[in-house]
């Protein structure tokens, strides 16, 4: 465990040069400290000034000014921490900021490791251990699906649903083991289809918990869309137009693409995870079978599939094709993307229009080189990703540590359910109960240990 008794201090701001950056203080102390190396213009000291206020002064080293700065100062318990806290902004200079922050360690302040001030902030009961997790989510969020997501958790939408399940148990596991106290006297305290009705609730509030992972997950890493087709239909020219850059190499000859290339995409505040495949065509050469082995284990792990057809192939061969590709797709929304439209004349396209329509319903004909119909196509994106509208009061989990606790403490809740209908004794009941609650208090934290606390904070940036 990290020493609290430590003034810490870290820049909170991203490395390299900027307009301002911040530095940051936490500790019993550390106001006191700064005012070793800040002048205000009324000679007050910073320890005398009101909790959370901000303070125009100067940071001086061996009397010399070394940057004006704006100090702001939070007393214990009014801050993020718990503690006395201190954000110096100075000048974005890197010179300046390291400037400033040797100085304070040479006071006697240490450098902050990762995630240390988001870890006291818990250790002092300012947040749980779940909120604290989604200050780092909240951090990296890289679209507003997820932001939502993560703001709603740190605001406590998550712990607050935990903490009635553990009310709920906690009345469940008292009238249980009351009945223990008594197993002599065979009374039961509670009634035992009133226990039923809440053993049924507290296991589908928790599925529902547990089943919202899957669309969590999506939402925070991307929703996975497999680019795949025969070689030379314009996968990659189709990949680096959606994603405005020249990820991936185009050319005539036949095979280029031999790897999986993947990049993000944010369409309307959904990201979307795009994996550009080995084109499909039986080949002799090692290295692009091995591709097109990767191009077919890409397609199970995609929730969309762009089918990129250029749009002078034979039906024959897309019929053909189709048998190798619909089995591998079934229950995945499958888009059949016919390219280089403007090189067919518009018999052709009706025909095409028709072609696997009973089969493959979701159609678009584009042309990836002169940029024709890729707006519609992300509207389409956005269409089959179906992501549904998240309100402040929803609840979604989107951490995999979470999602193994709620399915452990759903095993523990099946447990008891089974348990009662088959009547099982009160004290293996209390047990199941217990452990239900166990996993749930892994969660918020109220059941940690050093080392997951230790796993959870080290992936955070230093300076939060």
């Amino acid at each position: 465990m990290m020493q609290q008794s430590d003034i810490i201090v870290a820049i909170s701001t991203p490395a390299g040069v900027g307009g301002i950056a911040v530095i940051r203080l936490s500790g019993k102390g550390c106001i006191g400290l700064v005012d070793t190396v800040y002048r205000s213009p009324s000679g007050k000291k910073l320890i005398d000034r009101k909790a959370n206020t901000i303070h125009f002064g100067t940071i001086v080293k061996d009397d010399a000014a070394l940057d004006e700065v704006l100090v702001s100062v939070f007393h214990n318990p009014s801050s993020f921490t718990g503690e006395d806290s201190v954000e110096i902004s100075c000048h974005g200079s890197i010179y300046i900021q390291q400037g400033i922050l040797q100085l304070l360690l040479e006071k006697g302040a240490r450098l902050a490791t990762a995630g240390e001030f988001t870890q006291r902030a818990f250790l002092n009961g300012k947040m749980d251990l779940s909120q604290a997790e989604s200050v780092a989510d909240l951090i990296a969020s890289t679209s507003a699906a997820t932001h939502r997501l993560a703001l709603n958790q740190m605001r406590g939408g998550f712990s607050n649903k935990l903490v009635e399940l553990r009310t709920d148990l906690l009345n469940f596991a008292s009238l249980i083991e009351l009945e223990l106290d008594f197993s002599e006297e065979d009374v039961e305290f509670a009634n035992r289809d009133n226990l039923k009705n809440l053993a049924n609730h507290i296991h589908e509030v928790i599925e529902k918990l547990a089943d919202s992972f899957s669309l969590g997950n999506v939402v925070k890493t991307g929703i996975p869309v497999a680019i795949i087709g025969e070689t030379n239909a314009g996968k990659s020219t189709l990949l680096n137009l959606l994603l405005r850059e020249e990820k991936a190499i185009v050319s005539d000859i036949h095979g280029t693409t031999r790897d999986v290339i993947e990049d993000t995409i944010n369409i309307d505040g959904l990201i979307f995870r795009l994996i550009d495949t080995a084109g499909i065509r039986d080949t002799d050469d090692v290295v692009e079978s091995l591709g097109i082995e990767r191009t077919f284990k890409k397609l199970e792990q995609a929730n969309i599939v762009l089918w990129v057809i250029d749009a002078e192939t034979e039906d024959e061969r897309t019929i053909a094709l189709s048998q190798k590709i619909l089995p591998l797709t079934e229950g995945k929304k499958l888009i059949l993307v016919f390219n280089k439209v403007d090189i067919i004349p518009a018999a052709r396209k009706e025909h095409k229009e028709q072609l696997l329509s009973d089969l493959i319903p979701d159609r678009i004909f584009i042309s990836a080189k002169y940029h024709q119909g890729t707006e519609n196509l992300q509207d389409i994106l956005v269409e089959a990703a179906n992501i549904p509208e998240f309100g402040e009061q929803d609840v979604v989990v989107t951490n995999m540590r979470h999602y193994e606790a709620l399915k452990n403490a759903l095993a523990a809740i099946t447990r008891v359910s089974d348990g009662m209908e088959s009547g099982l004794s009160s004290d293996f009941l209390a047990q199941d109960i217990r452990e239900c609650m166990h996993y749930l208090g892994e969660i918020t934290g109220q059941i940690s240990t050093d080392d997951i606390l230790g796993n959870i904070f080290s992936k955070f940036c230093i300076g939060k």
